[in-house]
């Protein structure tokens, strides 16, 4: 999958697929599934290191998971998420730590939050010759600032970031946390595709994260996740059946020694 037959699915009427991965075993599966679009998603802060947000995850470990999921995809794009704060520091800046991400890691685009006021940002970037994939709605990276993860409702300013954004040269647009009206309204509007997440289903794709789709999410579940499997469960299952075989001095058996 290239940015161009990516952008392309638009007009084909087929649903896009993108889910998040973080590492090699990972991402192979990923890959393997047959999904569009594997996103090195800044939600490794909170799912791989254990953080309440995405805020503390750093380029440099950005670029270390996008690094072992670039080498086990072969087939899916390849998006990473620009961190914060890598694109808020000038646009030169910005360009600089999206050229990082594609030097170090076999992907083929970044993603990076905000419209209107990422504008310049993005269109610096695409002109760099790096494929930008946007962010609007929700922002994650903007939790403090929104005063919390909440349904983003102002459909006259979410209107102009995706158009911003879209005019700016991004390639695709992730909507996260709309009402369903307004990302039907900004899906038609727009000549890319939209992705989403919590958007509703007339978006051009959808994404979720890993885990949540492996049912290895702890805590808090959104309402806009839905697990496919309960792999929690089959997994401590497991390791319970090991220590118990253990301890009883089952495992290792005979078989699994050398004479």
């Amino acid at each position: 999958m290239t940015v161009p037959k990516f952008a392309a699915l638009k007009g084909t009427g087929r649903k896009i697929s993108m889910v998040t991965a973080y590492d090699f075993p990972f991402a192979r599966l990923v890959d393997q599934a047959g999904v569009e679009a594997v996103l090195v998603g800044d939600t490794l802060s909170m799912v791989v290191q254990g953080h309440e947000n995405t805020l503390p995850v750093t380029l440099d470990e950005m670029i270390y998971h996008a690094e072992m999921v670039g080498r086990a995809v072969n087939q899916a794009l390849v998006v990473v998420d620009m961190p914060f704060p890598s694109y808020h520091v000038g646009r030169y800046k910005a360009i600089d730590n999206a050229g990082r991400i594609l030097k170090r890691a076999r992907c083929q685009a970044v993603k990076l939050e905000g419209g209107a006021d990422q504008a310049e940002t993005i269109a610096a970037i695409v002109s760099a010759g790096i494929p930008v994939m946007a962010h609007c709605g929700l922002r994650p990276q903007s939790v403090h600032q929104l005063g919390g993860y909440k349904v983003q409702r102002d459909e006259e300013a979410l209107i102009e970031d995706a158009r911003a954004a879209a005019q700016a040269g991004a390639f695709a647009m992730v909507l996260e946390c709309i009402p369903t009206t307004i990302a039907r309204r900004i899906t038609e509007m727009l000549a890319i595709p939209t992705i989403g997440i919590g958007a509703g289903g007339d978006c051009d794709g959808q994404v979720l994260v890993l885990h949540d789709v492996l049912g290895l999410t702890s805590g808090y579940v959104p309402r806009f996740v839905k697990s496919y499997a309960d792999l929690s469960t089959t997994i401590v299952g497991a390791l319970q059946q090991f220590r118990d075989e253990v301890r009883s001095g089952e495992f290792p058996a005979p078989e699994h020694a050398f004479q």
